[in-house]
């Protein structure tokens, strides 16, 4: 491989103005699909054989169309109303203007002004005349039977009024049957124009906020995040190179390559339902690998510059040694993101498909535009040069740098390093023993946001279990008809005796026998539902044991009844996905460490250093974790303001992403400790070596890595904070921790047994040639023939 990539390195360098133009034309032809084809994103969290699909089955079979407000793809809409401080919205003005949003509704045009907002066969009544017409604004409110009633009511009738909740009828929400077919067609003029009709009703003093599809915005802005990292980068390679253009060489080539994958992603909404998230990912690695690699590319052909009279020969060389574990750093990313698809993820999937894209996309600039970048700048990269910085060439062997000094230390104390580390990673991977997981919902919005807004609004007035209510689905089929009855208001006593539920309402059944007062048919009845609200949020774990618990019970009513059951809902649907989510970690990253440990035996013709390597990755994982759990969920340092479940897919793909990464530091720091081992030195020799060589490359890699990762910590999105702070946790562990301490002290330990291979196995290894043997070899041939004298024509 280092053979070709060298003379395509040499061939970029010589025909830079044929490559440049060819680079400008493919990023605006895959620009401009981006921009024609881009489609709303859209998070589709569904996971084959859920628990809550089960539910939703019964509900389909009892309740044909239902489901359908169960769909992550469906449009909802609802205002949550306050009335003003002291104030109630029975009051006639309140709810005089209550009436008039209802009727505004009635008028509104969305979706490029061509259709009305309300499906007409949904009407909206007005929720304070609901709730009167259930009989709920008067009788004892504190009555049991009141309570399952009209704890539903559209109208918080049940307000304690003590200071925990707001005071009765104060709050009501107002659910909107909008016409939008799919959430990806929801546009932001659509928004808008939703969230400007009850103009009417803050202008009578009332407080109206939106929650649902209709009000949420998924197209997360990262330009800010994506700023800092190029900021930090650009000073980081300033004091690598010592120089201004160089520093910005890689910058240049970071933003070809994030552009490019992110302008296929949005022309990939137009054909798939791609998570937001999936740009998010993208940009963080695509900005962190696309300057990596170019700082490794770069710094290899600062110094061949030193050593050889041509650039281009310089170049090619860069090319050939560094680029090939360019390509073998960029490939265990790819695998091990195209690995999410094993998971049985679609979201995933497609999160994995576009870090992976990402990535391709880093080595395509790093082998192809930079080195025509590098051509066309000629002489003047390294120009002018910056003074106090970049004193020393790594490369060059008479200097001594701070990385060799650091390798000297291990060297002599390999034991306490090594213990030293070991102690750190534990003590960072405590708390991950307290790991939960959820989904992003609406208290996780920015409490700027009119979602967020209405969340708190409506958990004042309902109090928060109302923001995540159990659709509790019976099917009666199996039930003698005078059983139904009696069948299900034991299923309703046993949901309302748990602790943890704050109450439930009556069974309706899908046959009654006066449509107008729905009074129940249980004899002709073979489905009926109930609604359960939780004393708890949705992504407490109070409220998953609830569900659990509920679905235990389930037994019991099958063998006395013959009644089969299910729950579903939003918070059923998360607790399910986070649980099978969770469940998967554990084989993924078995998965990745295998991986791993094939993928480094390839590389560096070893048992041992694969094995350590993939032990390491282990510990690093779980101190991130444990880091993470102890800032997001247990709200040390203040970092985030409300503490949160970690977003479920954030393990699997903080396991994928910083196992790639591992894998170039790996690449990039043991393999020139190996070429070193291989041409004499002892192993202690040959780790301080590596040191000498590779350290500042390694360490400036990690710490614009921790720098991009970190700036989306500065996001308001929950989940972008999150995983950036994640990913920058990883990096650091890896690379300072067991990369740069843990892995070189073993190595040292383990003297010449490290680099043992079987030769059995040896001989039937490929042979990817990853250090430039080859390469070496080649170039050697071509020096000692251009040496021999032409031979002289005889006569």
């Amino acid at each position: 491989m280092s053979v070709y990539l060298y003379r395509w390195g040499k061939f970029a360098f010589r025909r830079k103005w044929i490559v440049l133009p060819v680079w400008l034309l493919i990023f605006l032809i895959i620009g401009g699909l981006g921009l024609g084809l881009k489609k709303p994103v859209k998070d589709d969290f569904n996971i084959p054989n859920l628990p809550s699909q089960r539910a939703t089955d019964i509900l389909d079979k009892q309740f044909p169309g239902l489901s359908s407000q169960f769909s992550f793809d469906a449009v909802t809409g609802t205002y949550v109303i306050g009335a003003p401080a002291g104030q109630k919205l029975t009051d006639p003005a309140n709810r005089a203007a209550v009436t008039e949003l209802v009727q505004k509704l009635g008028e509104l045009n969305i979706v490029a002004h061509t259709k009305t907002a309300m499906n007409p066969t949904g009407a909206v009544m007005n929720p304070i005349d609901a709730a009167d017409k259930m009989g709920c604004l008067t009788g004892n409110r504190t009555d049991p039977a009141f309570v399952a009633r009209c704890g539903l009511a559209p109208l918080n009738v049940l307000g304690k009024g003590d200071g925990s909740t707001a005071p009765a009828d104060s709050v009501a929400y107002l659910q909107v049957p909008f016409t939008i077919q799919k959430f990806s067609d929801i546009t932001a003029a659509d928004r808008k124009a939703a969230y400007d009709v009850a103009d009417v009703a803050r202008s009578a003093g009332l407080t109206v906020e939106m929650d649902g599809t209709i009000a949420q915005n998924n197209a997360i802005d990262t330009g800010a995040s994506e700023m800092v990292g190029y900021v930090v980068a650009f000073i980081v390679m300033m004091i690598a190179f010592g120089a201004l253009l160089a520093a910005f060489v890689p910058i240049l080539t970071g933003i070809v390559g994030v552009g490019a994958a992110s302008a296929l992603i949005m022309a990939g909404t137009s054909i798939a339902n791609i998570p937001s998230f999936t740009t998010i990912l993208a940009s963080m690695i695509g900005i962190a690998l696309s300057i990596d690699y170019a700082l490794f590319i770069v710094s290899r052909y600062k110094h061949e510059l030193a050593i050889q009279d041509s650039p281009e020969e310089a170049a090619g060389t860069a090319i050939g040694t560094a680029g090939s574990a360019v390509v073998f750093a960029g490939l265990t990313v790819i695998i091990a993101l195209c690995g999410l698809s094993i998971v049985g993820v679609s979201f995933l999937t497609w999160m994995g498909l576009g870090g992976a894209l990402a990535a391709a996309f880093a080595i395509m600039v790093a082998l192809t535009l930079l080195p025509a970048l590098m051509g066309a700048f000629g002489k003047y990269l390294f120009k002018p040069k910056l003074p106090l910085v970049a004193k020393h060439d790594p490369e060059d062997a008479s200097s001594v740098t701070n990385g060799m000094r650091f390798g000297r230390l291990i060297g002599r104390m390999p034991a306490v390093t090594l213990v030293l580390s070991i102690i750190v990673l534990g003590l960072f991977a405590l708390p991950a023993t307290k790991l939960s997981l959820g989904l992003p919902g609406e208290d996780s919005q920015p409490t700027t946001s009119t979602v967020r807004k209405a969340y708190d609004l409506r958990t004042e007035g309902f109090g928060v279990g109302s923001n995540g209510i159990l659709t509790v689905v019976a099917d009666l089929s199996g039930v003698a008809p005078t059983q139904r009855e009696a069948a299900l208001t034991a299923l309703h006593d046993k949901l309302a005796s748990y602790p943890g539920m704050d109450f439930v309402t009556p069974a309706a059944t899908n046959k009654v026998l006066d449509p107008a007062t729905q009074a129940p048919d249980y004899a002709h009845s073979t489905g009926a539902r109930l609604s359960a609200v939780p004393k708890t949020g949705p992504n407490d774990k109070a409220t998953q044991d609830l569900v659990k618990h509920a679905r235990d019970a389930e037994g019991q009513f099958k063998s006395q009844y013959g009644m089969e059951y299910g729950i579903t809902g939003s918070t059923a649907i998360y607790a399910d996905v986070s649980s099978a989510l969770l469940g998967k970690i554990v084989p993924y990253m078995a998965i990745v460490a295998v991986a791993a440990f094939i993928l480094l035996m390839l590389v560096f013709r070893s048992i041992l250093v694969p094995l350590t390597a993939a032990l390491g990755f282990l510990l690093s994982m779980a101190a991130t974790f444990g880091a993470t759990v102890l800032i997001f969920q247990e709200g040390k340092l203040g970092l985030v303001k409300e503490t949160h479940p970690l977003v479920s897919f954030l393990p699997i793909i903080l396991i994928g992403l910083v196992f790639g990464l591992a894998m170039d530091y790996q690449v990039f720091l043991v393999s020139r400790m190996r070429e070193e081992y291989t041409h004499g030195k002892s192993p202690k020799e040959a780790v301080v070596a590596g040191y000498h060589h590779g350290a500042r490359v390694v360490t400036s890699a990690a710490i614009i890595m921790v720098s991009v990762f970190g700036g989306f910590v500065m996001m308001p999105d929950v989940t972008a904070k999150s995983m950036g702070f994640a990913l920058a946790a990883g990096v650091l562990f890896d690379a300072f921790l067991v990369r740069m301490v843990l892995i070189p002290s073993l190595l040292v330990l383990l003297g010449r047994s490290a680099w043992w291979l079987p030769r059995w196995l040896d001989r039937i290894l490929p042979d990817i040639d990853v250090e430039g043997t080859k390469l070496r070899a080649l170039q050697e041939r071509e020096r000692e023939a251009a040496r021999e004298p032409e031979p002289v024509p005889v006569g």
